[in-house]
């Protein structure tokens, strides 16, 4: 089987490579028509898209155990989730970080006690530069995915959403594809969505463990330790 580290990391170098076209995929996703109110809640409320281009009727107003603005260091993220314990795993890939100029990137291995992983990306900026959508160079490196989006229901109440991707491809030498899910959203810091206050694209990928909507729920498990319930939605303002 090859090493999980390898196809993860090739994809790092394409994301650099394309990076660029990140202002042209976002218009891809249609805008919702909603106000700018702010949510009534402390320092870690957050708010929550599926695109950090435009906005969409999924934008949500949620609350975190944790600090995902940029105004903080985003490494005091917790290595220990639930069940799983993270480490470390620094981005060595120097044309990664020279191409994409992230003010903070984060990058962590989780594994529980079952052998299952789960890698946490966290890249935050000030510009567009530093976000594209994953499934642009999942596309550029040859795998072959479906994409879609769910929603996890958190435990203090309401729904969040992200955008999923189930990924496969053949690895030269090898008989058995890889597969890949991943899920991913983006954070803000209010609701005015200013770049200068900053983005957080917040992402899991891990191996597929049993049937696509199995791997999800593990995922969705992961996301509920880190966020506890929704202020308001997008969705519920349109209403």
């Amino acid at each position: 089987m090859p090493s999980m580290n390898a196809p993860f990391r090739s994809l790092l170098v394409t994301a650099a490579l394309i990076a660029g076209l990140a202002f042209v995929y976002g218009s891809r996703i249609v805008p919702g028509l909603f106000g700018q109110e702010q949510p009534a809640s402390d320092e870690l409320t957050y708010i929550t898209d599926l695109d950090f281009w435009r906005r969409t009727d999924r934008e949500t107003a949620v609350v975190a155990h944790a600090r995902f603005d940029l105004n903080a260091d985003l490494q005091n993220v917790p290595l220990n989730v639930g069940e799983w314990a993270g480490e470390e795993v620094p981005q060595t890939n120097q044309e990664v970080m020279i191409l994409l100029e992230p003010e903070q990137y984060v990058q962590r291995l989780y594994r529980n006690e079952a052998g299952q992983y789960l890698w946490l990306s966290l890249i935050g900026g000030r510009s567009s530069q530093p976000f594209h959508p994953p499934d642009i160079c999942y596309d550029a490196d040859g795998w072959r995915y479906n994409l879609s989006s769910t929603a996890i229901t958190l435990d203090g109440g309401g729904e969040i959403y992200g955008l999923w991707m189930d990924a496969q491809k053949l690895f030269p030498g090898e008989s058995v594809p890889v597969d890949h899910v991943v899920f991913y959203f983006y954070l803000f810091p209010d609701r005015n969505r200013e770049l200068q206050d900053g983005i957080v694209l917040f992402k899991l990928t891990s191996g597929k463990y049993g049937t696509l909507e199995e791997t999800l729920a593990i995922h969705r498990d992961f996301v509920r330790h880190l966020f506890g319930s929704v202020v308001d939605s997008g969705a519920d303002r349109q209403l």
